[in-house]
């Protein structure tokens, strides 16, 4: 049975129509035969939404109790027994009722996706994890409901619902959104035309790069290299040189003109590597480019301008920029360039921006090295200089100055023969040397037209010009491969350099170094494997690139790191000498990989010796904290069991009062520990409702004298987002301990009041105070600050105070009390400061 397919309606903000959407494709698939059932769609009491539900199958929803209230959500199990071949699940992000099968819905649609049940789900983009710190940004507002992007990443289907904010507003106004009431709160705060606009283009952005992925693996399976102009990237070509920094800016204007312009600075070093590039530039260039917003490649390739080309190609750029030549102007005679050569073969799906600059037409600096691994075409006008050359100039020399002399006419043959040498290496040089002597003889030396010599002083001079003919193809031959080695050794070490700095910058990316080594050798796909032993298969540690193995002997390189890990490549076969470079990153790969797996292994440990501290806290205060309490009510019920004392009725009252007391204290401690576990293994799920404060604190105060509190909260403020429940249990424990330590005929203060877009709540006592080192530790777990005596608590309450208070979007620290004493601050989210959440909203406005 295989994986159903996941189709996301994704929407900028609530009110736009996904839901309507989903319900209206669901109709279409109703009249063509699908089985579709609605599992969960709220239509928020939208006459039109509501309408769209008429003629589907709705599958019946599983009530929960929760607090002392009824709430219904998704019936995964029945769904999964009606087995439907789709299943329309609204509001992706939303968090269950505690109970349900699954904390989050998207857990609820991954089941129904491992079952083979197509789904079609709606969510806003404010709701995906990666973006909270940006919505939050834009709209004041944290949502604390949220869905991991790779779960919307790895939907088969995303599409945009989108609206003008202008016309969402208008939606709004005329009631289509919210009820009345709620309209004028909502525009004014969350739905303000600027909020809108910047979410409407988080949500096209996104899209946009879910397509950009789509269109992408859609290129390499087709194995599509020809540029399409979907999206505006330019490449931009870097030697090294000072010019670099000015095409980056170039590039990055160009990229400003047109939304979602993508720059890639890319340094392309020939196999033998290029000796006008300083490391200090290109870090200098590297910094500006990801500064600006782009990403920085280096890339190996014996060609420079088909290099830069395929590398373009590769990402799909439409656009790169190139600087005018550093070289002087009569070197254009001997070579057209890089940026003639890209310019003449990009072709008319790439523009090529020729940019000048300061540093054009002043010279390179430092010569460009040569390799001994020539191309074909070096090699073949070797061979044509050095036989060909000779020839025509023995014909020129024999018909127009035949009485030149035979030391000059060596001179000028040598000449062809170093030329050869040059280009073609040692072999046409050898040769040139051959058949210039037997040209020297047959045309310069007497008897002429015979291979015959007459004076052996002519012997002589042959012999010398053999001999130093061959001496110095010798020399410039071996001169070049010293280059070469040399030039090659220098671009190994930028290489090796990157490296060693990796290392040192502590950069654990294995994805991002599997990358750069693809770029690096311009392979097709790099895989990391590894094994538990010789018989078990191979499995992928990371991967990159498309067309992936999953053997190493499956690949056109692969690399041996150990027993148990390799490292496989596919495009091209690699030469011997690359393996030196291939092996660092391979040993560096291991590396980062054992980090990966030591930074997991490490927060796993201290998690462990977190929960080992809590609970040997825990175990000591059972073993004296919570005993005291049961001894104390051991003690009263022994005495009134007593048959040996005659109990008077002010006596038993006081006993019975004991055994209250004590019962309350011990319920108190169970109910911190319990709430401390809850925290821990974070089960703790707020349901935020518009809440009066003036309601909720004084239901906080009843576990303390009445005349030890104070109490001032005007009937004038404004509504808080909260949780009743947790906010209520926080105030209580900050007062409780707050009353414990206040002296007799000192009450406690407890205000409230209004700042901006929160509200304080403020619990002032005039007890001893805490020390400024100590504000942040008595909010620890099982912490009691200063002389508190044993039994009065087992140091959670301010630790459970801290946690409800920020499960609910809240914040709690302490502050001194002017003239002595302890201020404890919480601050709470205005209601109006976001979108509401009520039973008849749509969740995903508040979250």
């Amino acid at each position: 049975m295989g994986r159903g397919k996941l189709r996301i309606y994704l929407g900028a903000a609530p009110g736009v129509g996904k839901t309507y959407a989903m319900l209206s494709e669901a109709h279409r698939r109703v009249e063509r035969g699908t089985d579709c059932v609605v599992g969960f769609v709220e239509h928020h009491s939208r006459t039109r939404t509501e309408v769209m539900l008429h003629g589907l199958e709705l599958i019946e929803r599983r009530q929960l109790t929760y607090r002392g209230s009824t709430f219904t959500e998704m019936d995964v199990d029945a769904i999964l027994a009606r087995r439907p071949a789709v299943a329309l699940v609204d509001e992706l992000a939303h968090t269950n009722v505690p109970g349900s099968r699954n904390a989050k819905r998207w857990q609820d649609v991954e089941e129904l996706l491992q079952a083979g049940i197509d789904v079609v789900s709606t969510v806003n983009i404010q709701h995906l994890e990666s973006l909270g710190d940006v919505v939050e940004t834009i709209t004041g507002v944290r949502q604390r409901e949220t869905v991991p992007d790779e779960v919307a990443r790895r939907a088969d289907q995303i599409e945009l619902v989108d609206m003008s904010p202008q016309a969402l507003r208008r939606r709004m106004a005329h009631g289509n959104v919210y009820k009345p009431d709620k309209v004028d709160a909502a525009l004014s705060n969350y739905f303000r035309p600027g909020n809108l606009t910047a979410l409407r283009e988080l949500a096209l952005l996104w899209v946009a790069d879910r397509v950009d992925e789509y269109l992408q693996e859609y290129r390499g399976e087709h194995n599509i290299r020809s540029t399409w102009q979907a999206r505006e990237r330019i490449v931009v070509g870097l030697t090294g040189g000072p010019e670099g920094r000015t095409l980056i800016r170039r590039a990055a204007r160009l990229a400003e003109k047109g939304a979602g312009g993508e720059v890639l600075a890319v340094y392309i070093a020939r196999s033998d590597g290029l000796t006008s590039a300083s490391p200090k530039e290109l870090a200098v260039q590297r910094t500006l480019a990801e500064g600006l917003g782009g990403t920085f490649h280096h890339v190996i390739g014996d060609d420079v301008p088909d290099a830069l080309l395929e590398f373009a190609r590769g990402c799909n750029a439409t656009q790169i920029v190139l600087g005018v030549s550093r070289r002087r102007s009569w070197q254009s005679v001997f070579s057209p360039g890089v940026s003639a050569t890209v310019a003449r073969e990009s072709g008319p799906d790439l523009d090529v921006h020729i940019v000048t600059h300061d540093e054009a037409a002043k010279g390179r600096g430092l010569p460009v090295a040569r390799g001994a691994r020539l191309g074909r075409s070096r090699i073949i006008w070797g061979w044509v200089t050095g036989i060909a050359g000779p020839a025509l100039l023995a014909v020129l020399l024999s018909q127009l100055v035949p009485e030149l002399g035979l030391a000059n006419d060596m001179l000028l043959f040598l000449t062809f023969t170093v030329a050869a040498a040059l280009l073609g290496g040692l072999l046409p040089a050898l040769a040139s040397a051959a058949f210039g002597s037997l040209l020297l003889n047959y045309y310069f030396t007497p008897p002429v037209h015979k291979l015959t010599i007459a004076d052996p002083k002519n012997i002589v001079a042959i012999a010398i010009f053999v001999g130093v003919a061959v001496s110095v193809a010798s020399v410039v031959d071996l001169a070049a491969r010293r280059t070469h080695q040399a030039a090659r050794l220098r671009a190994e070490s930028e290489i090796l350099s990157f490296l060693a700095g990796s290392v040192l910058r502590g950069e654990d990316s294995l994805d991002a170094l599997l990358e750069r080594l693809r770029e690096t050798f311009a392979m097709q796909s790099v895989v990391l494997l590894e094994r538990t032993s010789e018989v078990d298969p191979w499995t992928t540690a990371a991967a990159v690139g498309t067309g992936t193995v999953v053997r190493p002997e499956d690949a056109d390189v692969d690399l041996p790191i150990g027993d148990t890990m390799a490292l496989a490549l596919t495009g091209r076969v690699l030469p011997a000498e690359d393996r030196r470079v291939l092996g660092a990153f391979a040993a560096q790969a291991a590396v980062v990989l054992d980090r990966q797996r030591l930074v997991d292994e490490a927060e796993k440990s201290r998690e462990l010796a977190e929960a080992n501290r809590i609970r040997t806290a825990l175990l000591a205060a059972v073993s004296h904290d919570l005993r005291t309490p049961l001894a104390g009510i051991k003690a009263s019920v022994t005495s009134l069991r007593s048959d040996d004392v005659e109990w008077s009725e002010e006596d038993r009252a006081d006993l019975l009062e004991g055994i209250e007391d004590g019962a309350d204290r011990l319920a108190a401690l169970i109910g911190n520990l319990l709430d401390m576990s809850r925290l821990n293994t974070g089960t703790v799920v707020p349901l935020i409702r518009e809440t009066d404060l003036d309601e909720v604190v004084p239901m906080a105060l009843g576990g303390v004298p009445e005349e030890s509190v104070d109490l001032d909260i005007p009937e004038t403020l404004p509504m808080v987002a909260v949780d009743r429940g947790l906010l209520e249990r926080a105030v209580a424990n900050i007062v409780e301990n707050a009353v414990k330590y206040s002296p007799t005929g000192q009450p406690v203060h407890v205000s409230a009041s209004a700042l901006a877009s929160r509200v304080e709540l403020r619990v002032v006592d005039r007890g001893p105070g805490v020390p400024d080192e100590a504000k942040n530790r008595i909010f620890e777990p099982f912490q009691r600050h200063g002389d508190a005596p044993r039994g009065s608590g087992v140091g959670l309450g301010l630790a459970v105070a801290r946690g409800f208070t920020e499960a609910i979007g809240g914040t709690l620290t302490a502050e001194d009390t002017p003239g002595g004493g302890l201020t404890m601050v919480i601050t709470l989210p205005i209601a109006g400061d976001g979108p509401p959440v009520s039973p008849q909203l749509p969740t995903s406005a508040v979250t």
